[in-house]
C-alpha cells in the first residue's frame, strides 16, 4: 500500500491522522484537533498533499475537533457517520461503504458504542479505531449515547474478527507507544478478557471513571460547530494590538496622558483596587454604554481586566464598533499588582 502516513498526537494523548495517496497526491485527516491546525498544514505542504476531506471518527468529549474549523478555512468536506448529529457534516456514511482518497480506499466501520455515532476506518494493513479500541483498553460507555451492549456487539463481532495482524491506530494513546494490533488487543488487553456479553457489560458499567475536564464546552462545540472559548479568544488576539505595563505606566505618568484607561470588570472589582485614572465600564454593559462613556472615537484606548483575557475580548469589540485605537493590556490587573505598579481603591466616578 503506497500511502503518506503522520501521525500527530498531543499531550493529552489525542491522537490524529494525516494519510495521503502518493500517486495522486490527495490527502485526508482523521480525527483532527483544533491546536494542530497549522500542523496538518505543514505536513500537507511538507509532503506535496491537497487535502481532500476530515473525518471524524465520533463526536469527541474531551477535546475540540478541528473538523469544522477546517471545513470553513480549506473549503474540506466534513466526514461523520449519519447518526451525528452534528449540522455541518457534508459526507454522512454508514457501515461498509468506502471514502475513495485518490487511489487509497477507507472502508467505513460502524462501531456504535462508545457513541452512537461511532466509526472505525479500514485500510489494508491497519485500523483507526477512534475511541472504539484503545491499546489496553477501549472507549468508556457512560457518556451521551454510549451502550455497553452495542460497544460488545462492534468489537467482538466486529472489530476483532478483523485478520490478527491488522494494526490498530486509536484515537487516544496514553502510553508510550504508536500503535498495537489485533492480536495483542486480543491477549493483553483486560476489557477484552470479558468475553462473554454479559460479563463485559457488567465491567463497563462498574467502571467508575472522571469526566473529561472540557466535557460540556467539548460536546457543544463538536456536536454544533460552535466556538470554544479559546478559540474565541485566540481569535481576537490576532486582530488587536497590546500595550506592556511599563509603557501603560510611563505614559500615564505624564502631564496629559494620551490614552484612555478602560476596565472592564464589575463594580466591586473596579472599587476594590484600579490603575489610577481608569474608566469604569463593564463588560456585560460594554455595547449599550459604550457611546456614553466614551465619546471620542478618535481617542487611543488601553482595556483592561484581571487576567487580560475578557479584555482582549473587549478591545475586539471596541474595534468592531469603531474604537479603531483600542488596545489592550498585555495581561491584567493581577500581573500589575504583582509587579509593582501604582494602583488606587474607590468606586467610580458618576458619568
Amino acid at each position: 500500500m503506497d500511502i503518506i502516513f503522520h501521525q500527530v498526537g498531543i499531550e493529552r494523548g489525542c491522537q490524529s491522522y494525516l494519510i495521503g495517496c502518493k500517486s495522486s497526491c490527495a490527502g485526508i485527516v482523521i480525527d483532527p484537533e483544533l491546536s494542530q491546525i497549522e500542523r496538518y498544514q505543514a505536513l500537507a505542504a511538507q509532503e506535496g498533499l491537497v487535502l481532500h476531506y476530515v473525518l471524524d471518527t465520533h463526536t469527541h468529549a474531551d477535546h475540540f475537533s478541528a473538523t469544522h474549523e477546517m471545513a470553513a478555512r480549506f473549503d474540506l468536506p466534513v466526514i461523520m457517520h449519519r447518526n451525528s448529529s452534528a449540522p455541518f457534516a457534508d459526507m454522512r456514511v454508514d457501515d461498509g461503504e468506502i471514502v475513495i482518497v485518490g487511489e487509497l480506499r477507507l472502508k467505513i466501520m460502524y462501531t456504535p458504542g462508545h457513541t452512537a455515532d461511532s466509526l472505525c476506518v479500514v485500510m489494508d494493513d491497519r485500523i483507526f479505531t477512534g475511541d472504539t479500541l484503545l491499546i489496553g483498553g477501549t472507549g468508556r460507555t457512560d457518556l451521551p449515547s454510549g451502550d455497553p451492549d452495542q460497544l460488545y456487539d462492534s468489537l467482538f463481532n466486529g472489530v476483532l474478527k478483523l485478520d490478527p495482524a491488522t494494526l490498530v491506530y486509536p484515537g487516544h494513546i496514553y502510553i508510550n507507544r504508536t500503535h498495537s494490533t489485533i492480536e495483542e488487543e486480543l491477549a493483553k488487553n483486560k476489557r477484552l478478557q470479558k468475553r462473554e456479553r454479559s460479563e463485559f457489560v457488567e465491567h463497563m458499567r462498574a467502571l467508575d471513571m472522571q469526566m473529561p475536564q472540557h466535557l460540556t464546552e467539548s460536546l457543544r462545540v463538536n456536536m454544533s460547530g460552535g466556538r470554544s472559548i479559546a478559540q474565541m479568544l485566540a481569535e481576537a488576539a490576532a486582530r488587536v494590538s497590546f500595550m506592556s505595563m511599563d509603557e501603560v505606566s510611563h505614559r500615564i505618568e505624564a502631564d496629559q496622558p494620551d490614552i484612555t484607561l478602560l476596565d472592564v470588570r464589575e463594580r466591586n472589582a473596579y472599587t476594590e483596587g484600579h490603575i489610577p485614572g481608569a474608566v469604569f465600564l463593564p463588560r456585560g454593559q460594554l455595547e449599550l454604554r459604550v457611546n456614553e462613556i466614551l465619546s471620542d472615537p478618535t481617542r487611543r484606548i488601553v482595556v483592561y481586566c484581571d487576567f487580560g483575557k475578557i479584555s482582549t475580548l473587549a478591545t475586539a469589540t471596541l474595534q468592531d464598533l469603531g474604537f479603531g485605537r483600542a488596545v489592550a493590556l498585555d495581561g491584567g490587573l493581577k500581573t500589575w499588582k504583582e509587579q509593582g505598579y501604582a494602583v488606587e481603591k474607590g468606586p467610580p466616578g458618576e458619568t
